[in-house]
């Protein structure tokens, strides 16, 4: 696999892999996407298989339905998901896989987030659509709840 179609984003986040992934899995709605847009996470089975289907709204009532399957979940590791197929493995049409990567690093967490696209013109759309600084006020968003949860944790 070349890096032709893909985006991605990394951090080195102030906590430790168990508060990243718990933040991450626990509370995903919270940082899912950049403020002032929400999310709802109306079903998030995190299993292979799994269903996932998600709300994104924004301030001027603009609403993102996404639904997707989670196609490996390995704790404290690896998510990775797509919206390639609807529950029941159905097709759809696809936009990317997503893959969410969380690597201990002397007691903090390197964080990965990437998207893979099929295509040049989806990666090019994605890119416009505002990647980079959306998902990085995202995982600003997910550091803050992860480290929170550290803090708590002692």
């Amino acid at each position: 696999m070349t890096d032709t179609y893909e985006l991605s984003i990394t951090r080195l986040i102030d906590a430790p892999v168990g508060a990243v992934w718990r933040a991450w899995t626990e509370d995903t709605g919270a940082w899912f996407c950049p403020r002032p847009w929400t999310a709802e996470f109306v079903t998030q089975e995190l299993r292979a298989g799994g269903r996932s289907e998600i709300v994104m709204r924004g301030p001027n009532g603009e609403e993102n339905r996404l639904e997707g399957v989670y196609l490996e979940v390995v704790p404290g590791t690896r998510i990775v998901s797509t919206d390639a197929f609807t529950a029941g493995w159905v097709p759809a049409g696809p936009f990317m896989v997503r893959i969410d990567t969380f690597a201990d690093e002397g007691g903090r967490t390197r964080y990965t987030a990437t998207a893979r696209h099929w295509t040049q013109e989806a990666k090019d759309n994605h890119a416009a659509m505002g990647f980079e600084a959306g998902w990085n006020a995202a995982t600003d968003q997910l550091e803050a709840i992860a480290v929170g949860i550290a803090k708590a944790s002692g």
